[in-house]
């Protein structure tokens, strides 16, 4: 084997081998059984795309609306395709053929190894931190949770900075090519709160190389590369245009977008504080970067055999079935967020080297990545620290439009490695002396010393938890003693691992074993450590062999609906606005979304909301009162289920149907009244128009027939005794809808607060509805040509490199 091969080539493959065989065999149930991770928003997901997955395998064609959630929205935000698209193609062949999504993982793997090598670090080393920053706890349970798209989205940010690092550092194309593949991919992953984070991280390390620029006095320099990194920022938005302008449009319509009513507590745009700060972590609760269970687990998760709980439990005569069921799901976590999936853990033996990295690493990188990491623990502590972060959310541009500010320790999780890696290898990049030693133990009692000392004092905190508030004194004195144990052998597993570490840094700063050997070692540890805590969290038990089957198997009730071959909708009254099984059957009320429609969750909140209570309170009577529901049956809510047996389908006779002409028009000026009015109204008689948007329109009479419907088309037959408007039960949006009436187009007008309407003349017509959004039909060519663009360049970023290599 010649010399350049073992130098420059086999410790890459070595590397990538590591990261494919730790996947490999943690996900093995996926990989070698054929099973498939339960995750329930992925269920979800899959319940809400049903409609429009099984349309494009049937025509070809993308549906870009929906009608089984929420009754009618776009498609961009639950399943988008685009005819040409390469990303598919170029996710596999990263991937190496892994399956989705635990190739999201080995992905990340790879790209916080090309990171750190663009930083100069040796493979032996960057091994560490790319292990570190892909298999922390945090993605392995939002993994568990089905969230995907965020994951792969946190696991290209490496990617996308090495592009920009090495456009800095003399290689423009190959850097060119890396950065746009980085970003041409995170978009296309959509995960706008992630891309929001990686602008942070990005800003800060430019304003670093600015810094340095400007000592050098080669600002000339620096607007050249940051000229080419916008080249590829135009051409990674390019690559992903027409979902980029698709999902941009729809925000303006959706929760996230201002409010129609006046009054409402949402203020003019993005999401409301209390909603959005729901899940902010406690201060304190940082400190489980170092030890994971400092606060408890998860919010329900197993104690282990012989728990003090178990035995309090025995102790005061408990079943021996609910002693089984309260132990498996244990209120362990005892933080300040309303819940959690277990604990934000990377490794204590990353937070060591993180230590070593504020000590050894180049200034420049050591104060942009310690700015970065102190960032995403601000943004992270939520209204824990409000009267910064509440500032932020009022005037930093876009920030109101996310939630669940916690997410922010991706950005630490992703810094921590970078600099502790950074650091590690600076530590023996320099020569060793007395100095040296000094500085290891001092990173060893910063860390190693605090896990240690929380091991001794573990009993001087309460561990009480909200949940606790209705159990027994009994059981909760138990449960704290479970909390206490968990922190206590925590702490104390972080101490060892830290240990080991530093004394394997020890031994070859004192030449006794070779570098290589102590990466490895690190790297082992470090794998050992994190696989630990993740079993607890995915483990066998989270696979199965075909869990859509079984969430999406038809009950009773679903059989009787099913029966029923026409075009309607169906209340489910159980959790109907936070489930979307309904939809994978129907077209549903509800459903699973984080983005809703504006104006429907309006209508919910204002509207259906107090109609349901209504309508349950009275069906609990024995009175089935469906004229008390006016806006469900403008929905065309022909069902509802209150359960999964037969007898618990209630057939609505007094639904609208899918589309009618009403009697009478009631003229408003502004959506509070219209709203007010939905709740009254006689919603198959009469109809309301905001005049000041539409100007008045005539009531006329006739019958309407439905002749044709798919996502993107909706044809009538109308025979009108006399002309004017026809209600639609259809979501009114602006931004793609077309009507053509006897294909002369003409303009649908909003009615009944959410409900597109149609004025028709007299006697028969034709009337056809059809979905086409610029926003996608128009940008569709500069998608593709984008994608082919990237693709050159980066083949000839790689070709330059290797012709410099070989000369």
């Amino acid at each position: 084997m010649s010399n350049n091969l073992k130098k420059n080539i086999l410790p890459h493959l070595i590397s990538i081998a590591v990261f494919y065989l730790i996947t490999l065999f943690y996900f093995s149930p996926a990989v070698f059984e054929g099973k498939i991770i339960f995750q329930n928003d992925i269920l979800q997901w899959e319940g809400g795309a049903k409609e429009i997955l099984d349309h494009r395998a049937q025509t070809g064609e993308e549906a870009l609306w929906s009608n089984s959630m929420f009754g009618g929205m776009p498609a961009y935000l639950l399943s988008f395709e685009i005819s040409g698209d390469i990303t598919n193609f170029i996710t596999k062949v990263l991937t190496l053929g892994l399956p989705h999504p635990i190739n999201a993982i080995f992905f990340g793997m790879v790209s916080m190894y090309i990171l750190l090598l663009s930083f100069k670090v040796r493979p032996e080393f960057s091994i560490i931190g790319a292990i570190a920053f892909a298999f922390n706890s945090f993605h392995i349970i939002s993994i568990d949770a089905g969230h995907n798209a965020k994951i792969w989205a946190i696991c290209l940010i490496p990617l996308i900075l090495a592009g920009i690092h090495l456009a800095f550092h003399n290689k423009k194309l190959l850097g060119l090519g890396i950065f746009t593949l980085g970003l041409l991919l995170q978009l296309k992953f959509n995960h706008i709160q992630i891309t929001y984070y990686t602008v942070i991280i990005v800003v800060v390390y430019l304003i670093a190389v600015l810094y340095q620029y400007i000592k050098a006095k080669a600002l000339p320099d620096f607007a050249k590369v940051a000229a080419i990194l916008v080249l590829g920022t135009v051409i990674a938005v390019g690559g992903n245009i027409s979902r980029f302008l698709s999902v941009y449009e729809y925000g303006q319509y959706s929760t996230r977008g201002p409010s129609n009513l006046n009054n409402s507590t949402d203020g003019a745009k993005g999401l409301d504080k209390e909603y959005a700060f729901n899940w902010s972590q406690g201060k304190g609760e940082t400190l489980t970067l170092l030890i994971p269970y400092f606060y408890g687990g998860g919010s329900r998760e197993a104690l282990d055999k012989d728990s003090n709980t178990e035995k309090a439990l025995r102790a005061n005569g408990v079943d021996n079935a609910q002693i089984r069921g309260f132990v498996e799901g244990a209120p362990t976590y005892w933080g300040d967020q309303p819940g959690t999936g277990g604990p934000i853990y990377g490794g204590a033996i990353m937070i060591f080297l993180f230590v070593l990295g504020l000590i050894y690493a180049p200034k420049h990188y050591k104060y942009a990545f310690l700015s970065i990491t102190l960032i995403s623990l601000i943004l992270a502590w939520g209204k824990n620290l409000e009267w910064l972060n509440y500032a932020i959310f009022d005037y930093l541009p876009g920030y109101n439009k996310f939630r669940a500010v916690s997410m922010a320790l991706c950005i630490a999780l992703f810094s921590i490695p970078l600099l502790g890696t950074l650091g590690l290898e600076q530590l023996f990049t320099n020569p060793s002396n007395n100095k040296t030693i000094k500085n290891l133990l001092i990173a060893l009692g910063c860390t190693a010393g605090v896990a240690l000392l929380f091991t001794l004092v573990a009993g001087i905190f309460g561990f009480r938890a909200p949940a606790d508030t209705n159990l027994p004194d009994w059981l909760i004195g138990a449960i704290q003693d479970d909390r206490k144990a968990m922190l206590r052998g925590s702490a104390f597993k972080s101490f060892i691992f830290i240990t080991l570490s530093g004394a394997l840094i020890w031994a070859a700063l004192k030449e006794k074993l070779a570098i290589p050997i102590v990466g490895l070692g690190i790297s082992l540890l470090l794998t050992l450590d994190l696989w630990l805590i993740n079993k607890r969290y995915l483990n066998a038990e989270a696979f199965e062999y075909n869990p859509s089957a079984q969430f999406f198997s038809p009950n009773p009730a679903d059989k009787v609906i099913l029966k029923d071959q026409g075009y309607f909708r169906v209340l489910n009254l159980a959790n109907p606005f936070n489930d979307a099984r309904t939809s994978y059957f129907f077209n549903s009320i509800g459903g699973y979304h984080g983005a809703k429609m504006r104006r429907y969750q309006e209508l919910i909140e204002n509207v259906i909301n107090p109609e349901m209570s209504q309508f349950i309170q009275k069906a609990q009577e024995g009175n089935f009162d469906f004229e008390s529901i006016p806006a469900l049956n403008m929905l065309n809510t022909k069902y509802i289920m209150a359960g999964q047996s037969e007898n618990a389908v209630f057939e609505n006779p007094m639904a609208n149907g899918y589309a009618w002409m009403p009697l009478s028009i009631r003229d408003v000026s502004s959506n509070n009244e219209e709203i007010s009015l939905i709740k009254g109204l006689n919603t198959l008689a009469e109809a309301t128009i905001n005049s000041a948007e539409f100007g008045s329109i005539a009531a006329g009479s006739g019958e309407v027939k439905l002749t044709h419907q798919s996502p993107n088309i909706l044809r009538y037959e109308v025979d009108a005794d006399k002309g004017g408007l026809v209600v639609f039960s259809e979501i009114y949006y602006t931004a793609g809808w077309k009507a053509y009436v006897n294909d002369q187009e003409t303009d649908i007008v909003r009615t009944n607060y959410l409900l597109r309407g149609i004025e028709v003349p007299t006697g028969n017509s034709k009337v056809e509805m059809r979905f086409e959004p610029d926003s996608y039909y128009k940008t569709k060519p500069i998608n593709v040509a984008a994608q082919y663009i990237w693709l050159l360049i980066f083949i000839g970023g790689i070709a330059l490199e290797f012709k410099k290599k070989k000369s």
